[in-house]
């Protein structure tokens, strides 16, 4: 791919309108494009980040034997006025009716559709459990939309549903999602801290947020700072091994605003592990038992009897993950972004200095990428008349973890490569090869 043949539109200054830094640099990478009021345009680059994020979410839901469904983003009303959620949901519902006047709504949320999915289909107790998740737009109607994806009103999301016969059964199905999020945001390089929230208008009495630290997070959290320290990576998907973890992570205090006491606070947490801060929800999961089960009569047949299912819901905002691990790893002073290689829009980008009339440099970039596509790299050639030092700061700004330089001194099989964000190195191309695909290959 060459860079003068991209849809990649760089804008030279952060719009004005935008006021935290992913939503600069997302509107000044032509990562997105403003639609409407919190409603967004996905351009190539902003794309394939928000897919590659997808699939790392995908293969952990796979992982801990989750299903995979698709769920309209139009439902029926009638299943909410079932659940009762229809008029208490608020302002923030899409509602809207069809030719035939029938009453209707852009999903804000799943639980009462794949309830009434689950219920068409499983009769027995046999059949449990049944974790089931999707990957769709959802729509809610903010009053206020801002800060680009990360408040807007349409937002790509993970939802999952968990259906089992009982408390105990639910708690472990709840626990490997627990771990699940854990697993996904170390792939997207994301220190994530679970803490107890409240459960809103989800309801339940069960409820993790996952958050990372922020300085431009909407959440006020309240936290334990030796929590950093506990690790997953010994846990099993097994009851005791993913009790233990929760249990672990339980030990100290970890909080959102919601759910804040300060003389708790000071009384649990010794005063130098005291930490009061901002940050961003990336996921967040829920225990709600028979909430929705008895309301809509989603029953299996136990031992004769009737029970009701006990659900529990897990969301992860895919969409809001893209300006998340922006704000994580954007260097504001330098104007230096370097996207973790898992999710990065490009594995590499080749820079040669190209003088007017002579494309012996793009003629070496190029013979470089065909040696990258026998290897599976995925790559982008700057082949534009820019100066070079204007391409080495366009591709900071835009973040794809590894350059190629080709200046007119290069010679042989050497070529100047950086790790971007840090200093240069002259090696091989067979070496550079090999660094990139061991960065590609880490198990996080």
């Amino acid at each position: 791919m060459f860079f003068s043949k991209s849809f990649i539109p760089i804008l030279k200054n952060n719009p004005s309108e935008a006021k935290i830094k992913s939503h600069q640099l997302m509107l000044r990478t032509g990562m997105i494009k403003q639609s409407s009021a919190g409603i967004y345009s996905w351009l190539p680059l902003g794309f394939k980040v928000m897919k590659k994020i997808e699939q790392i979410v995908r293969e952990e839901q796979d992982n801990i034997g989750v299903q995979e469904i698709l769920m309209p983003t139009i439902q029926s009303a009638e299943i909410w006025k079932e659940s009762g959620r229809y008029k208490d949901y608020g302002e923030e519902m899409l509602r809207i009716k069809d030719r035939q006047n029938r009453d209707m709504l852009y999903g804000p949320t799943n639980e009462e559709l794949v309830t009434d999915i689950f219920r068409s289909s499983i009769k027995s107790y046999k059949s449990l459990p049944q974790l089931l998740y999707h990957i769709q737009w959802k729509f809610r109607d903010e009053l206020r939309p801002r800060f680009g994806i990360m408040r807007c009103r349409e937002f790509y999301m993970k939802d999952a549903y968990s259906f089992d016969l009982n408390d105990e059964e639910a708690l472990f199905s709840y626990n490997k999602f627990f771990l699940s999020y854990l697993k996904t945001f170390k792939r997207l390089e994301l220190s994530a801290i679970p803490m107890a929230a409240d459960t809103g208008p989800i309801g339940g009495n069960l409820s993790h947020e996952f958050i990372i630290l922020a300085d431009t997070g909407e959440s006020k959290i309240y936290t334990d700072k030796r929590i950093f320290n506990v690790s997953s990576k010994q846990t099993q998907i097994e009851k005791d091994s993913l009790a233990n973890l929760r249990k672990e992570f339980e030990k100290f205090y970890s909080v959102t605003d919601e759910k804040f006491n300060e003389k708790e606070f000071n009384h649990k947490v010794p005063e130098e592990y005291r930490l009061k801060t901002k940050g961003i929800e990336v996921g967040h999961i829920f225990y709600f038992g028979d909430k929705y089960s008895k309301s809509m009569n989603s029953s299996v047949d136990y031992n004769g009897k009737k029970e009701f299912v006990k659900m529990g819901s897990y969301g992860v905002g895919v969409s809001r993950l893209v300006g998340a691990i922006i704000e994580a790893k954007y260097d504001e002073k330098k104007e230096i972004m370097k996207w973790p290689q898992s999710v990065s829009p490009y594995d590499c980008v080749i820079i040669p200095h190209l003088n007017k009339g002579d494309k012996k440099n793009l003629v070496k970039a190029v013979n470089i990428s065909k040696k990258l596509i026998e290897n599976n790299i995925d790559f982008i050639i700057d082949d534009t008349e820019e100066n070079f030092s204007a391409k080495l700061k366009k591709f900071n700004l835009i973040g794809i973890p590894n350059q190629i330089l080709i200046g007119n001194k290069t010679e042989g099989n050497n070529f100047e490569f950086i790790n971007t964000g840090e200093d240069p190195k002259i090696l091989t191309l067979d070496l550079i090869i090999k660094h990139i695909n061991q960065s590609k290959k880490i198990d996080n």
